[in-house]
């Protein structure tokens, strides 16, 4: 079967190597129980549980990146402060090249701290954020200290993208230096501007992307339709000296827009809208990933579509990997193809569901020859929560447990069978004996067992004891087993060998 062209090119892309120049900003999120209004003051009482620390700002575009296999090189300043270490640290952890982050002992780190509450069976919600910041623009020392880290690798670069937040970095003299410098080495710059009417410090860049309220306010041209998109971008791409201008209309997607007047609508897929922080840095993220591979531009803005499509379902900012994008993708060829997730997927993708106040219940088998029974207590362990994970036996693993001539339908298939259930969330396969590590992974909050087990003897016991989670046993549905199956198929081929 031949691919999608959209899928084609995407399996064509290649590790980008990608300088991000911006604000690089450190963000801290506070999660706790907020049920209750404070004697002291009619304010609500936050009863932390646990905190969080990401990277925001340019550095998010950077880790986004990290995501999608790119090489990358990040440029801004951080301060002399614990917030600072913390980001850059992070960053490294992430793979990130942080040699081009300058240190400013005279200004902090620009740090958002978030206070997220959550309240009954509801999903959490920002209630405060505090911003620690300075905006004044950079001194020209470190205009000139950064200039010279990009001048000194500028040949290593693929793509050159500019975060713009609007916290002192992207001085009008620093890019215009670096887009100069990109120009004369025929590297594409991607920029992300900062919300204002002057956007002149852009002239020359490659490409703008800018989403409606920030296309509104510098070509002074009302985004009532998609025409009216088409023509601001047109305004901006002869005003600004652009070849392209990207704008990003929300649920209406994206129109692109070049210097000769050509103008594509890219409509987006309806989905159910979690969060859209994050989603510009994405479009960002991805279309330096695509363009630095090569990409043109059109499916360059199709995947970064379906990036950001991906991204507003997450709660927060949240890196989307190649494999999630690549699931998406193939979804018209392989229904139920984005549940069938790895190892390493599962654990993250708990952890967000956990940020939403969402109760995940684990299960587990071989699921060889589906049938009622099987349905069944998929069905009855869904009720148990909002998030069904059911681990799936390898095949090699099924044929140690059952013997050699199992499984008789492979893992591709099983796997594919269970994502089609409606009950079902994800499916991940492991190999083991056992589904201990997957449910170390996973952390459940439920885990389901089927038959008359021993708590204290099914894997994974020991891991839910740490945290309170629980175990619950259903019963078997009688007269439904793999075995019996086959049994009886096997019986029913002899009698009709027998009557021929």
């Amino acid at each position: 079967m031949s691919l999608p062209p959209l899928l084609q090119a995407f399996k064509s892309m290649r590790p980008a190597k990608v300088l991000v120049l911006g604000d690089m900003i450190l963000d801290r999120y506070t999660y706790g129980n907020a049920q209750r209004i404070s004697q002291e003051s009619p304010v609500i009482v936050l009863h932390a549980d646990d905190q969080e620390l990401r990277l925001g700002g340019a550095a998010n575009v950077c880790n986004m990146l990290r995501g999608l296999d790119c090489h990358v090189v990040a440029a801004g300043v951080h301060g002399r402060d614990e917030s600072g270490s913390q980001m850059v640290e992070l960053a490294q952890q992430s793979g990130i090249d942080t040699r081009l982050i300058a240190c400013d002992a005279s200004r902090p780190t620009t740090l958002k701290e978030r206070f997220v509450g959550r309240a009954g069976s509801r999903h959490p919600s920002q209630i405060l954020r505090v911003d620690h910041e300075k905006t004044e623009a950079i001194g020209d020392w470190l205009v000139e200290k950064i200039f010279s880290g990009i001048e000194n690798q500028i040949e290593d670069f693929d793509v050159i993208l500019i975060s713009d937040y609007a916290k002192g970095v992207c001085t009008p003299k620093l890019l215009q230096m670096v887009i100069d410098l990109a120009n004369k080495h025929d590297i594409p710059t991607l920029v992300d501007p900062m919300r204002g009417h002057d956007y002149e410090r852009y002239r020359g860049a490659t490409l703008l992307k800018a989403n409606r309220i920030e296309t509104e306010l510098a070509s002074g041209v009302s985004l009532k339709t998609v025409a009216d998109a088409s023509a601001a971008g047109s305004q901006l791409c002869q005003q600004l000296d652009l070849q392209d201008v990207i704008v990003t209309l929300d649920r209406d997607g994206m129109a692109l827009v070049s210097r000769d007047g050509a103008s594509c609508h890219f409509p987006t897929q309806a989905r159910s809208v979690y969060d859209i922080t994050g989603a510009g840095d994405m479009v960002l993220a991805m279309l330096g990933a695509c363009l630095g591979s090569g990409l043109d531009r059109e499916n360059s803005v199709r995947l970064a579509n379906v990036a950001a499509g991906l991204e507003v379902e997450k709660s927060g900012v949240a890196v989307i990997p190649l494999a999630e994008i690549e699931a998406e993708l193939r979804t018209d060829l392989l229904p139920g193809q984005k549940k069938i997730v790895t190892h390493e997927q599962i654990a993250s993708i708990a952890d967000e569901h956990r940020r939403r106040g969402e109760k995940i219940v684990f299960t587990n088998g071989c699921f060889d020859l589906l049938h009622f029974g099987h349905v069944t207590n998929l069905t009855e362990a869904a009720k148990m929560g909002e998030v069904l994970v059911v681990g799936l036996n390898s095949d090699e693993s099924v044929s140690k447990l059952k013997g050699p001539t199992r499984p008789v339908i492979s893992e591709t298939e099983r796997s594919a069978m269970l994502a089609a259930l409606s009950c079902v969330d994800y499916v991940v396969v492991f190999g083991e004996d056992t589904p201990y590590d997957l449910i170390k992974a996973v952390r459940p909050d439920i885990l389901v067992k089927g038959g008359h087990y021993v708590p204290e003897e099914i894997p994974g016991y020991d891991i839910l004891q740490e945290y309170g989670g629980e175990i619950r046993l259903v019963d078997i549905v009688g007269g439904f087993s793999t075995t019996d199956i086959i049994q009886k198929v096997a019986a029913n081929e002899t009698i009709r060998r027998t009557a021929a």
